[in-house]
């Protein structure tokens, strides 16, 4: 699979596909998985389909609607390991922060090209950058659990921006 043209999207496009292509896909998977969607967990989800960056934890608390009720980082953290374990959402270790998957649902390892001047994050998943890494690994007897690669650079609106 190849680096798709719109990993990261024009700042000023519609962003409601993103968003509704997202949680249409987190209420599928969870159906046809037998898992439960509560209002945390979609919440967080929904917090996490509003932009194309990563999100601390913290920051997903302030942006959360708790409609009254106390706010709980103990809720976020277990939605989101709940998120990230059914393939809905990534941790990238480096920011200490989450991102909606692109290809939720999906088992795969992930490449992520993390712009270092707006902080947008777009997600590849390159099987052959996969390989080879896994494979790498595999002659020094390492054995890989989650073949995912956090890259710093531009991103093209920034680079050009540069240029």
């Amino acid at each position: 699979m190849a680096v798709a043209l719109h990993s990261f999207p024009d700042p000023g496009h519609d962003h409601r596909a993103c968003f509704d292509g997202g949680l249409d896909a987190a209420v599928r998977i969870c159906g046809a998985n037998g898992l439960r969607l509560t209002r945390d967990r979609r919440h967080v989800l929904e917090v996490l389909l509003r932009e194309h960056m990563a999100i601390g934890a913290y920051d997903i608390i302030e942006r959360i609607d708790w409609g009254g009720r106390k706010r709980a980082s103990s809720v976020v953290y277990r939605a989101l390991d709940f998120l990230a374990a059914s393939g809905l959402v990534h941790k990238l270790h480096s920011r200490h922060a989450f991102i909606a998957c692109i290809h939720p649902g999906a088992d795969h390892g992930a490449q992520f090209l993390i712009c270092t001047q707006c902080e947008a994050v777009a997600e590849i998943a390159d099987r052959a950058v996969e390989r080879v890494v896994v494979g790498a690994a595999r002659k020094a007897g390492f054995l890989v659990r989650r073949p995912v690669i956090e890259i710093d650079g531009l991103c093209p609106h920034c680079a050009d921006a540069h240029a």
